[in-house]
Parts: C-alpha cells; sequence; structure tokens
C-alpha cells in the first residue's frame, strides 16, 4: 500500500512538471477597439486559455511556440515570463531605457531580473539557470557573456521635463568582465567595454 502511495506521488510530481514544460504559442486577435485579445494555445493547436484583457496589457514575444511567454502585466512592473498555466516563472530584463524592448532567447537563454535589478538568466524552458547577481550582462555569444561591475546610468543629454520626457541612457562601468555559460565569472577587472568585447570576440545579435 505504501509503494503505491510513493508510485502515485511520483506520477503526481512528474505530471507537474511535464505539465509546466508544456510548449504553447500566443495568438492575438485584434477587436474593433484596436485591444488585442490573447489566447494561449498548445502545440496540438488547442485553444488552452483565453486570458483577461484587463490583466494582460501586451505582449511582445511569444508568437512562436515556446515554453513561456513574455507579457507586460497590470500591477507587475516590467516584463514578466509566463507558462501555459499563467504562472509567473520570472521577470524579463528590459534591453532599451526609454522604451519597452524586452530580451529575446539567444543561444537558449534569456536575461532576466530580481526586484533589485541584478541580472540573471533563464533557460529555454523557463528555468533560472543563473541567479540574478550582475549589475549589467550582455546576451551570450559563443557561451560568453560581457558583464560590468561598478557601473552607472549615463543620459544621453539634459532631461527638461522629468515627468514626460523620453528618457536615454548609456551604461557606464568602472569594470569589465566575461563569464562563462554556466554563470561563473571568467574575468573582471579595469578593462574597458571594447578591449573586453575584443579579447572574447563577443557579438551582439546585431552585428
Amino acid at each position: 500500500m505504501r509503494f503505491l502511495r510513493i508510485l502515485w506521488l511520483l506520477f503526481l510530481i512528474l505530471s507537474a512538471v511535464v505539465q509546466a514544460q508544456q510548449k504553447f504559442t500566443v495568438k492575438a486577435v485584434t477587436g474593433k477597439d484596436w485591444k488585442s485579445q490573447y489566447y494561449l494555445v498548445d502545440d496540438k493547436g488547442k485553444t488552452v486559455k483565453k486570458l483577461d484583457t484587463a490583466r494582460y496589457t501586451m505582449c511582445l514575444s511569444g508568437f512562436r511556440p515556446g515554453y513561456f511567454a513574455v507579457f507586460g502585466i497590470k500591477g507587475v512592473k516590467g516584463w514578466a515570463a509566463i507558462d501555459i498555466n499563467e504562472k509567473i516563472l520570472f521577470k524579463v530584463y528590459n534591453t532599451s531605457f526609454g522604451e519597452p524592448s524586452p530580451d529575446e532567447l539567444r543561444e537558449g537563454k534569456i536575461r532576466i531580473v530580481d526586484a533589485s535589478g541584478k541580472i540573471g538568466f533563464a533557460n529555454y524552458l523557463g528555468k533560472v539557470v543563473i541567479k540574478p547577481q550582475f549589475e549589467i550582462a550582455s546576451s551570450f555569444h559563443k557561451g560568453k557573456a560581457l558583464i560590468g561591475r561598478k557601473c552607472k546610468m549615463v543620459p544621453w543629454d539634459k532631461h527638461p521635463d522629468e515627468k514626460s520626457a523620453c528618457h536615454h541612457y548609456d551604461i557606464v562601468c568602472k569594470e569589465q568582465g566575461y563569464i562563462n555559460s554556466e554563470g561563473k565569472v571568467e574575468l573582471i577587472g579595469n578593462f574597458t567595454y571594447e578591449q573586453m568585447k575584443k579579447r572574447i570576440k563577443w557579438k551582439s545579435e546585431y552585428e
């Protein structure tokens, strides 16, 4: 009897894991008021969820099959990644100051942030694989990502109206380095961004 209970418990655990890692797609239907109604569709084309339009304000990713989708959610600051059950998995890093631009998967990893703004990485399954710990971090290229320490935000220009102006900044760090695909810091020190970029032959997705 005890053996059967253990088997049943293992079955429930495995079922939960499989369900949490179920692949899906986001389908958007625009109404007459130009608002989008979002649906979560499984890999067989069946609609699993109709999302609440009052809660989900924007989706800038997820229109291709994956294990999570990135949404703007009312009452949640920044971008949030959800699974097919609408569970929030992590917050997603916004790549550009002053405009909505959530990070995307590159080499199977996406940048995430914690409540303090520290950056880490999650994998394509929606699992956090490198906990948030870096002040600034690039996406991965050939198994390496650039990181910075002792950083500050430098505005492009002065903002006469802080409440309404569109703000743009550069991140300037006193120390630069890089990590490997496991998140281990391989090197960091008194290097410039360009020196470190050249050292590891890092390229952005736009190069």
